[in-house]
């Protein structure tokens, strides 16, 4: 086939691919248009996302930041109830548009959506009373017959748990919102979870439980907010991250529920 047909061919190709993508709106420009923003949150884990099952409110720090991105993409907010169990299936479902509420970045994810510039970094660390800091340095000090670690179910505390437990006994309690108290109460020994996590119940739980070595926890993670897949949406949302981040704003919302 001559040259000039097949260049003619191509430059015919790129035209129809450029119009199908003219014409294919974004994530991005159905929500504009739409006119909300679904947010996926679970609701059980302070301080960043919290709901009122009396009054069905969500309230926590990633609470304040979805109204913040809400309100820089013109948009209102719509708050849609999930649990990590069912986080995947409901993210692949298309449920919400983004979710948030102290999400770790996992490689599992990634396959799934696009993760926003990370928000802060951490890793697991135990929580435990605070008499029995001293026992729980390591995770071998942990994994040993007759400890008992707790976990809640479906994410990366349960997964981190099974992956590093062999001899200790592992609980699965469902109720997230109250699962420290079992712990102040004698009915666990500790939990592993997230250095944020950890840093915040101890305040709640002042002279009861403390947390341990948060400052150098046992691996390393983020947190990120989880899009569904769409570059326009990503590019604006890590876009308003590093506004709220130089302007302040960010660090307004954190102080409020972490200092």
């Amino acid at each position: 086939m001559p040259v000039r047909i097949l260049a003619a061919l191509a430059v015919a190709l790129l035209a129809n691919l450029s119009a199908h993508a003219q014409q294919a709106p974004s994530r991005l420009d159905e929500i504009m248009k739409r006119g909300t923003l679904r947010v996926g949150m679970t609701g059980d884990y302070k301080p960043f996302t919290y709901l009122d099952k009396a009054t069905q409110q969500f309230s926590g720090f990633d609470v304040d930041m979805a109204e913040a991105l809400g309100k820089a993409l013109g948009v209102k907010v719509e708050f849609v109830p999930t649990a990590w169990p069912k986080l995947m299936k409901d993210f692949e479902a298309d449920q919400f548009d983004i979710a948030m509420g102290g999400v770790s970045v996992t490689l599992d994810r990634q396959k799934k959506g696009f993760f926003s510039t990370p928000i802060m970094r951490e890793g697991k660390t135990p929580i435990t009373r605070c008499a029995d800091v001293g026992k729980y340095q390591t995770l071998p000090d942990i994994d040993k017959k007759g400890t008992r670690v707790i976990v809640n179910p479906g994410g990366t505390n349960e997964r981190f748990a099974r992956a590093n437990i062999k001899d200790a006994d592992i609980t699965v309690f469902p109720d997230n919102t109250v699962i420290f108290d079992e712990i102040a109460k004698g009915n666990a020994d500790l939990m592993m979870t997230d250095a944020s996590e950890t840093r915040y119940q101890q305040k709640q739980h002042s002279g009861v439980l403390c947390a341990v070595h948060p400052e150098k926890p046992f691996d390393f993670s983020e947190k990120a907010y989880w899009l569904q897949r769409d570059m326009a949406l990503k590019a604006f949302v890590d876009q308003w991250l590093h506004i709220s981040m130089e302007d302040g704003s960010y660090r307004k919302i954190y102080a409020a529920w972490f200092d």
